[in-house]
């Protein structure tokens, strides 16, 4: 709900006092029972609530799906199966789904993207979960630059793309195996580099442990870190520095 734009409204004339307080009737929280839809979210934190779609009973994630709609516009859920897409289209005709990176959302058309945020795999493998957090920067206002398949194995395919990598305000870093690509990285840019690790990898790398363990002892600075195939952290966090960036 944009608070703002409802209060210039009532200013103008637009919308009645009874009509405003209508729709404020259900902040700070809507109860529907079984979850509790954060519709004041927005504006409290300047992004609103996402919904985690995995494990959610149908009936549930169609209903949350209606009312996040209904109320703000606008919906972003994550590790959504093509089974949820089909239920909650049926609902909500504006939802679109991504099968790669398993997003399922309803955006308004009129949206604005501001500021870059770089996004860069070390291979293909990984791409499900940069599109995760690359969808997720661009949902919530980035302009997102996909940097794929520059893994440290063959370092000059990183190094081709360093100019495009640079001009970024954020980077994000993914990569399984050993996990080397956020440290290399971060030896190469002066912005803030969001390190992602993902499961992908044979035996020893422990399902993305060995990954996370690397970028959480790297030598290069300013790399944070987040969890395993957590692509939708770490698109956010990076919006977060790119708003920054572009006030």
């Amino acid at each position: 709900m944009d608070v703002r734009k409802m209060l210039k409204e009532v200013q103008e004339g637009k919308l009645s006092i009874g009509e405003a307080e209508e729709r404020l009737r259900d902040l700070p929280y809507e109860d529907l029972g079984y979850a509790k839809l954060d519709h004041h979210r927005r504006l409290r934190s300047g992004l609103g609530e996402t919904v985690f779609c995995q494990g959610k009973p149908d009936q549930y994630l169609v209903k949350i799906y209606q009312s996040l709609a209904e109320q703000n516009g606008r919906v972003l859920g994550t590790r959504a199966t093509e089974e949820q897409y089909k239920l909650v289209k049926a609902a909500v005709p504006q939802a679109v789904y991504d099968p790669i990176s398993r997003i399922l959302k309803v955006e308004k058309e009129d949206k604005i993207r501001t500021g870059l945020v770089a996004v860069c795999t070390g291979g293909t493998a990984d791409i499900p979960v940069a599109e995760e957090a690359a969808q997720t920067a661009e949902f919530f206002g980035c302009n997102v630059d996909r940097i794929y398949d520059v893994g440290v194995a063959g370092i000059h395919r990183l190094l081709s793309q360093r100019e495009r990598i640079v001009k970024a305000n954020c980077v994000v870093a993914v990569a399984g195996m050993e996990g080397a690509l956020g440290t290399v990285i971060g030896g190469l840019v002066e912005n803030p580099v969001i390190a992602v690790p993902t499961s992908v990898g044979y035996g020893a790398s422990f399902h993305g442990l060995s990954a996370l363990l690397t970028m959480i002892n790297s030598c290069a600075n300013g790399i944070s870190v987040v969890n395993i195939d957590n692509g939708y952290g770490a698109g956010y966090i990076a919006t977060q520095i790119n708003r920054l960036a572009v006030r």
